[in-house]
């Protein structure tokens, strides 16, 4: 719950939004401040754990591959 309440008052200063995270329950949150505030929102995520909701509610997907996890 945190991270949407800091994401919804950030949006309204940045161009860009940042997330790190595979969680769908994001995907609402993205299309809102994408919808309300114009906003880019960008995930990074492992593809095998970063839900398909999410991933289509992202203006860019980055996929974290081996080279990234330890």
């Amino acid at each position: 719950m945190g991270i949407a309440i800091d994401v919804l008052d950030t949006a309204k200063e940045v161009d860009t939004v940042v997330l790190l995270s595979g969680d769908g329950d994001f995907d609402l949150l993205l299309e809102k401040i994408k919808r309300d505030y114009g906003v880019s929102a960008e995930v990074y995520g492992v593809p095998a754990l970063t839900a398909g909701s999410l991933i289509d509610s992202a203006s860019i997907y980055h996929p974290i591959g081996e080279d990234l996890l330890l």
